[in-house]
């Protein structure tokens, strides 16, 4: 019975095979790694990956999507909302052994699945995402360009990213109304020690009207705080570096 894509899941299915193997070389499984694929839909990349690592595990919303995995031998399905998912207790037979994540994920709830993932980094060795290319265009955003922002400041805290391929809309069933790319993130070893709250917070403030000087938006923040530091804000939160606001993060 074929299955029908549902919008409220976001649901678009990989199906170019050119496409679907230059994802599997970019994330380049091996034999016995502890990988989880975030919505596999119809399993386009989940029977190439499961192929080369020999067991696989699938996070699957969708119930109809769920059944259909469970009959796959080489499978372990957890049917639930990702964003419920705690990424550290996934394979508790090796819970210091960290895992590798990657997923088509849906484009209407991309965004808050990356944030979910930002608390377990440590036990994540990689990730690797097809997103639409607006997104990781702001993922890997540089100061003072018009991408950068809050995704590219609280992303770049943590991982080493970089986008790997371009995906076309005629990729998928049905095609997206954007162009799609996979991004590679890597968690950064010596990451800055800050409080994630506190950081995202602080980030939000500034690019809240990313038009104005921080003196009319994080001044008055830090103001609030009783900060007693030196930040020059003089400047647009574009214009501030990432180390700069993990460095202000620490003070305030």
């Amino acid at each position: 019975m074929k299955h029908i894509p549902r919008k409220r899941f976001g649901q678009h299915f990989l199906s170019d095979p050119a496409i679907i193997d230059a994802i599997v070389r970019a994330i380049d499984p091996r034999p016995g790694q502890a990988m989880v694929e975030i919505g596999p839909g119809l399993a386009a990349l989940t029977q190439p990956l499961v192929e080369r690592l020999g067991r696989l595990t699938v996070i699957e919303l969708d119930r109809d999507l769920a059944a259909r995995l469970r009959a796959h031998p080489q499978l372990e399905v957890v049917e639930s909302d990702v964003l419920q998912v705690d990424f550290s207790r996934l394979h508790p037979s090796q819970p210091a052994a960290p895992i590798r994540v990657c997923g088509n994920l849906p484009y209407n709830i991309s965004t808050p699945i990356l944030f979910h993932l930002l608390p377990f980094a440590a036990h994540i060795e990689d990730q690797h995402f097809m997103l639409q290319k607006e997104v990781i265009d702001r993922m890997v955003a540089r100061p003072a360009t018009a991408a950068y922002g809050r995704l590219s400041v609280m992303l770049q805290w943590r991982y080493a990213m970089e986008n790997v391929l371009f995906v076309p809309p005629e990729a998928f069933e049905p095609p997206p109304r954007v162009d799609s790319a996979v991004v590679r993130m890597v968690p950064r070893a010596g990451a800055a020690p800050v409080d994630a709250d506190l950081l995202s917070e602080l980030v939000q403030v500034a690019f809240s009207q990313r038009r104005k000087l921080l003196r009319h938006t994080l001044g008055k923040w830090l103001e609030q705080r009783g900060f007693a530091g030196c930040f020059d804000l003089q400047r647009r939160a574009e214009e501030v570096p990432v180390d700069e606001y993990l460095a202000l993060a620490q003070q305030a």
